[in-house]
């Protein structure tokens, strides 16, 4: 490596399904059709609504640097969000709207994470998170989990696993990759044991709103001393917009001010106008119509992967990816990945990108594509796996 490139970079890890992606759209450039399941994407346009609100900004030529924290009016519209949602009364002063979910993780352990400390991470988990925290000079502490804790750190494991040099513990859920979930009496207990050693909870809540069967409590319903990161890109349909918000504690509210001051000035101010238009009744009422869409999508391919040979040790219960063992065809998810590009024409993304733990034989599938795609998908998979016993 260059002796000009910093040497945190070496620790930076890709994401591997970038090679799958870029190999995809050069098959596609040849003629090649190719069905998509590898990315975290909804297929569904941002509602009109939303992009008439944010092109009106723009003509309007309100498109000038907001405070750092956010429009107040955004940010007293998502408190009002928790109250109506949640029923949880947060303060718009501990609101902070960042350049998507990405921009609320890199404050909040930029306020919160010293050289040298460590993070508690479930192994499978999102790769960036880890990513996030050796840039700050942290160190990532994988916590292989299973079945049998549904995928999740537990208070029990964050108590096994906490060591003095600890400072955080991330918890997303529903999670990426599995889509499952805490239970409210399971997200009690993680919070309880950070706060019993004095550490800082930070909960991903970015796939609230695409829960299928039951309901998604915010950590802010047991503690005011916890972090929340959620985001406009998946329910809302927004990616593109790069905007997301972090709630913070009462005494966190000054340092990610003038940490946010620094590295952003502030979030798109058009994306921010946009947003205000995301919590109406009648947009709303469409993002449940599309969630139903992704239950449908779901139930499909959780039944067919399983009679394909697939094996699903949970079934998801939000965001709108299913996390496979594949060991039954190969050892080799990478390989089995690259192979089924090439020859099915189906991409996945395969279990390294997740973590170590049994990576190799876990893929995740992502149902952000049509129902028909999905059928489509599924054929090819299956005349795949019977070509080649």
């Amino acid at each position: 490596m260059s002796k000009k490139i910093a040497t945190r970079m070496q620790g930076i890890s890709p994401f591997y399904v970038m090679e799958l992606l870029q190999r995809a759209k050069q098959l596609e450039q040849q003629g090649r059709d190719i069905i998509h399941m590898e990315i975290g994407e909804p297929d569904f346009p941002t509602p009109a609504g939303i992009v008439e609100a944010g092109i009106k900004s723009i003509q309007t030529g309100y498109a000038k640097y907001t405070p750092a924290a956010g429009l107040p009016a955004l940010r007293e519209r998502i408190a009002r969000y928790y109250l109506d949602n949640y029923h949880v009364k947060v303060s718009a002063q501990r609101i902070f709207i960042t350049p998507g979910a990405s921009g609320a993780f890199l404050l909040a352990l930029g306020v919160t994470l010293n050289e040298g400390e460590s993070v508690l991470l479930a192994d499978p988990s999102y790769p960036c998170n880890s990513n996030f925290i050796k840039l700050f000079g942290g160190m990532p502490s994988f916590v292989p989990v299973s079945e049998k804790s549904d995928y999740h750190l537990t208070g029990e494991l964050i108590g096994q696993n906490w060591a003095e040099n600890c400072k955080a513990a991330v918890i997303a859920s529903p999670s990426n990759p599995t889509g499952t979930m805490l239970s409210d009496d399971g997200l009690r207990a993680a919070i309880d044991a950070v706060n019993q050693n004095q550490g800082c909870f930070l909960s991903d809540e970015i796939y609230h709103g695409l829960v299928y069967d039951k309901y998604a409590a915010t950590a802010l319903k047991f503690s005011d001393e916890v972090f929340v990161i959620n985001s406009f890109s998946k329910y809302f349909a927004m990616t593109g917009w790069r905007i997301g918000w972090l709630v913070v504690p009462e005494a966190f509210i000054e340092p990610v001010e003038k940490l946010a001051q620094n590295i952003f000035i502030s979030t798109s101010t058009h994306s921010q106008a946009a947003a205000l238009e995301a919590f109406t009744h009648t947009n709303l009422a469409e993002l449940d119509r599309r969630k139903m869409e992704f239950k449908q999508r779901r139930d499909y391919l959780y039944s067919k992967l399983s009679e394909i040979g697939f094996k699903i040790r949970a079934k998801p219960e939000g965001a709108f990816y299913i996390y496979a063992d594949c060991s039954h065809f190969t050892q080799d998810s990478f390989l089995f990945a690259k192979d089924l590009l090439e020859e099915a024409g189906v991409a996945i993304t395969p279990g390294k990108d997740f973590g170590q733990h049994q990576a190799n034989i876990h893929v995740r599938f992502a149902y952000t594509t049509s129902l028909e795609r999905l059928e489509e998908g599924v054929a090819r998979i299956k005349r795949y796996i019977e070509g080649n016993k």
